[in-house]
């Protein structure tokens, strides 16, 4: 970070893969933004509201309730503490994405880009894409399900009717960012009073329930397999690239409280948005645990119970708890596929512009997503059914789970690089926080899939040599991926960036001193516009 003897506030405001010092993001403020008021009031937390619930949408997805619904129904409430683990951190990890936007005023994609080789760049970039394809499958199939559940729609054409919800988005960013996040939050709170609702027809004994959250338990493989789904349903690489993206379209004070602020308001905000997030999955796992523990269950319901999808979710509670209960499962199944367009759209869009520069318009990136999302979900629909689109959706997020660590290891490397963050790098508790919930993240990963690959290789029925192909080739792919980890976990940093900050002491104490010294950061104009191309008009929060 550059020093300055003149005594005044300096900035370096990044524009691509330059720096100029004293040069504002944008030239002019007639763009939709949201501006956060220079004072020091807990009220400025409404500035804040927002970007949290558009993350939070990713933990409440349908790839969220399958995961949910199978565990509730193979293993009672035994999991919830997973739930409880992953949402702690989760609101961690998330922090860490809105402190390196807010810090830096560029979302992770951009410094992976800045950061790494051309070649490594690529593959982490080519990685994200999975990330964003495998997080729309669930919201296709969750969404075709849903239309079948109300209106009898076949799932195969569900699917297909999933591409309008393109111009549902479209018709949406019109309205401006404060009422899109409205509407978010609506949906959010849609998906809550259903739920909420389920737990009144389902009534799960509360005792076991606190049991499930707080007393660890993974008994069997097959329960870590669905503990590795939750997780990789719960913490997505894409809402890392996301968050730190959503949070440049705030305008905030650059002084060292201003930016403090931010970083505190935007951990509250997304700690909201995870609560109700994290009820919901509760909700989910409970009432699916208590219906699948009913002493009145028939065979057909019990034969439901052991392979259950959102689709037999839907019959299964309609012959248990009647027929409304079926048809608010539907309905917040609906929600949750249709406001994960939205999120998918964008997490693609900013990775896309972060790791290439490259933009595309809303509508065409989000077609792009959606066929790549439709095509494997059509020919398994088509193929395998109702059943077939519930297993491709847990196998989307165990691949969700799996790359994790190539989003979420180059965010804790660069939250934690005074280089790059400078003073607001994370202390040395947050550091070592933060890297043990990663380690153990990919610790289990690693473990899982070793396992899993051994299991198979001893009880298959293969000649001795495919067997033995098939082993090498397997742990040599164990390898590759342990590799990769250590790359980045390993390589130093080496790129400077320049920090959206007061950059000297003197210049720092002038304005925390000084009560009538407003120095604002404007938003960032491509963030902006990628979300609302169409909108021209400022919004104060008083």
């Amino acid at each position: 970070m550059a020093g300055s003897n003149s005594g005044q506030p300096q900035f370096i405001a990044s524009t691509g893969n330059q720096s100029f010092s004293n040069a504002p993001l944008i030239q002019n403020a007639d763009t939709d933004q949201i501006v956060v008021p220079d004072r020091k009031s807990w009220k400025n937390l409404f500035a804040y509201m927002g970007p949290g619930f558009l993350v939070s949408i990713a933990y409440i997805d349908p790839g969220n309730f399958e995961t949910d619904l199978q565990s509730g129904a193979q293993y009672k409430y035994e999991l919830l503490w997973i739930i409880l683990v992953a949402s702690c951190a989760a609101l961690v990890i998330q922090s860490l994405a809105a402190n390196l936007g807010v810090v830096t005023g560029k979302h992770l994609a951009e410094h992976c880009r800045a950061e790494y080789p051309r070649r490594s760049n690529f593959v982490l970039w080519i990685l994200a894409e999975i990330a964003v394809v495998a997080c729309d499958i669930p919201e296709v199939i969750g969404t075709a399900f849903a239309l079948n559940m109300l209106f009898n729609i076949p799932v195969w054409i569900g699917v297909l009717l999933t591409g309008l919800s393109t111009l549902v988005l479209l018709a949406l960013q019109q309205y401006g960012v404060r009422k899109l996040e409205f509407f978010i939050a609506f949906l959010v709170l849609t998906i809550a009073g259903c739920f909420f609702a389920e737990l009144n027809y389902a009534k799960p004994v509360a005792s076991e329930v606190l049991k499930g959250l707080f007393v660890p338990q993974l008994k069997g493989n097959g329960a870590t397999g669905l503990a590795i789904s939750l997780l990789g349903a719960m913490v997505m690489p894409h809402n890392l690239f996301l968050h730190s993206a959503l949070v440049l379209s705030r305008k905030i004070p650059r002084s060292v409280r201003g930016i403090k602020e931010a970083c505190r308001f935007y951990m509250i905000e997304s700690g909201i948005a995870l609560m109700v997030a994290f009820l919901i999955n509760v909700s989910v796992i409970s009432v699916s645990g208590a219906v699948c523990s009913s002493s009145s269950l028939n065979r057909e319901d019990q034969a439901s119970c052991e392979d259950l999808d959102l689709n037999k979710a839907s019959f299964l509670l309609s012959n248990v708890l009647g027929s409304w209960s079926s048809k608010l499962f539907a309905i917040a199944l609906l929600a949750s596929g249709q406001s994960s367009t939205i999120t998918g759209t964008y997490a693609g869009q900013y990775v896309m512009q972060g790791f290439l520069d490259l933009r595309l318009t809303p509508w065409i990136r989000n077609m792009i997503t959606r066929c790549l999302a439709i095509v494997p979900s059509l020919i398994v629909a088509v193929i395998g059914g109702s059943a077939g689109a519930g297993r491709l959706i847990i196998i989307a997020s165990m691949i969700l789970s799996f790359e994790l660590p190539f989003a979420l290891i180059p965010l804790l490397k660069f939250t934690s690089s005074e280089t790059k963050m400078g003073q607001y790098a994370n202390s040395t508790a947050v550091s070592a926080v933060t890297w043990i919930i990663g380690s153990l993240i990919m610790g289990i990963n690693v473990y899982y899939l070793t396992t899993s690959f051994i299991h198979f290789l001893l009880h298959s029925h293969w000649k001795l040599a495919a067997v033995v192909f098939l082993g090498i080739f397997g742990f040599s792919g164990v390898a590759i991926y342990l590799a990769a980890i250590a790359y980045l976990v390993f390589r130093p940093n080496k790129k400077v960036t320049g920090l959206l900050a007061l950059t000297t002491p003197e210049s720092r104490e002038m304005v925390n001193n000084s009560s009538s010294t407003s120095m604002y950061c404007l938003p960032r104009e491509d963030i902006v516009n990628m979300q609302l191309p169409q909108r021209r008009q400022t919004e104060d929060i008083d």
